[in-house]
């Protein structure tokens, strides 16, 4: 059902050096086919959240009722990701797309319709479920056509770093995209304007068929054995750290708008959140421009302190200038731990079922990011304000003594790097 992927030789792609760079990675050949629509693709996904709580808060008044209606967009997300990366595995990324972007568009602008006709909360839940389920993933699967292009190839690190920075440009210009036309157009506009990108950018990706990783045929003669991601001890612990990320952009998200709010300047919400992502950007460039020596499991358990440390100290902080430097030290802080942990998963996962362990950590942040909007915006409706910002000190230093109690659990273990017999790929391809 899939279609034949070109894969290039290493060798043709990076040269010898020890420190393969951006440049070397962005001539890999066909890179360019799906790097341009996946960036158009995935960009919704970043104004998703901030749409629906801009959108729901203006016509209930309350950040509670915000939160939670995008909490159930999370959860439905996180708990329907894996499914959709299990099927792209099996079935091919298009297979998965084309219903998909149908479904999402269709789904965000009854969620839409519903907010503004002022229906129960109740019911907004209800339309949030399959707004939510049917987020493309298209990050995942755009890292597993970079598993597949580059096949075992040095730039394999630089390629996790540079899809950290995508995905952190993105959650740049999606906050200020969806803030500024929410507040300056309409509250609808935001959630309206991601329905609508969402498909076009979805059916411009699923389009490039040439890229996608292959799948295999089910002949009837060969029994295909598939391993589920879930059943590796280290996805497991990985899937705890991001849920302790997740708490940092759903905390971050309804903690700042209602900061904004409070002082009366809404309209810096999308500065602030655009800043706290800016220096996740930043952070990630670096990161993939570094030749690392220091083992991936060291790495992810230092980082991961240093961004449970800065998380502590959000709530401490009292005006926009001190909110705005912290909010860049906490992004930083992320992206080495968001490339860290999916350029674990080469050596924990067997290829075959790397696309659904991507979303498996797509999901748990959206997953902790649900969760952290839900109880940030109980503590900013009942406590003083400011109270939100606990959710990320509390959801990041839960994880990080989840990462130092089971960090044994991260080592990749002998044979980690065979393909499961009969997944569809030819060797060995490290995802991201």
């Amino acid at each position: 059902m899939g279609s034949a992927v070109t894969t290039t030789d290493p060798a043709k792609t990076s040269t010898a050096s020890s420190r393969p760079g951006y440049g070397q990675l962005l001539r890999t050949r066909g890179a360019w086919t799906f790097l341009l629509p996946g960036f158009a693709a995935r960009q919704p996904f970043a104004m998703l959240t901030i749409s629906i709580v801009l959108l729901v808060q203006h016509t209930t008044g309350s950040y509670g009722a915000a939160g939670a209606t995008a909490a159930v967009t999370g959860v439905a997300m996180a708990l329907f990701a894996p499914y959709s990366g299990r099927l792209a595995d099996r079935y091919g990324q298009r297979a998965v797309l084309l219903p998909g972007v149908l479904v999402h568009s269709l789904a965000g602008l009854t969620l839409t319709a519903l907010a503004l006709a002022h229906a129960p909360l109740w019911v907004l839940f209800v339309a949030a479920v399959p707004t939510g389920a049917s987020v493309p993933q298209i990050g995942p699967m755009v890292r597993a056509r970079w598993g597949v292009t580059l096949k075992d190839s040095p730039l394999m690190t630089t390629a996790a770093a540079f899809e950290s920075v995508t995905d952190e440009l993105t959650f740049v210009f999606g906050p200020l995209l969806a803030t500024a036309l929410c507040t300056a157009v309409a509250p609808a506009a935001g959630l309206l304007t991601e329905a609508s990108l969402t498909l076009v950018g979805g059916l411009l990706f699923a389009a490039q068929k040439r890229t996608q990783p292959s799948v295999a045929a089910s002949d009837g003669h060969a029994r295909v054995e598939r391993v589920s991601a879930l059943s590796v001890p280290g996805v497991r612990v990985l899937i705890a750290a991001f849920l302790g990320i997740g708490s940092v952009f759903g905390g971050m998200q309804v903690s700042l708008a209602a900061f904004t709010e409070s002082i009366g300047e809404p309209g810096l919400n999308g500065v602030l959140y655009g800043t706290f992502a800016a220096g996740n950007m930043l952070s990630g460039v670096v990161c993939g421009a570094i030749a690392w020596k220091a083992a991936p499991q060291r790495r992810l358990l230092v980082g991961y302190t240093a961004l449970a440390l800065a998380a502590s100290a959000l709530w401490t902080a009292h005006s926009v200038p001190l909110l705005a430097a912290l909010g860049l030290l906490v992004g930083m802080c992320i992206a080495p731990a968001l490339i860290t942990g999916y350029t674990l998963v080469e050596g924990l996962v067997p290829a075959g079922a790397r696309t659904e362990a991507f979303t498996w950590l797509t999901g748990a942040v959206a997953l902790g990011q649900a969760a952290a909007v839900t109880v940030a915006g109980q503590l900013e409706d009942r406590l003083w304000g400011g109270a939100g910002f606990l959710v990320p000190m509390t959801g990041t230093v839960l994880a990080l003594l989840a990462l130092v109690t089971l960090r044994s659990r991260l080592a990749a273990r002998a044979g980690s790097r065979t393909v499961a017999r009969g997944v569809g790929h030819r060797s060995p391809v490290a995802v991201d």
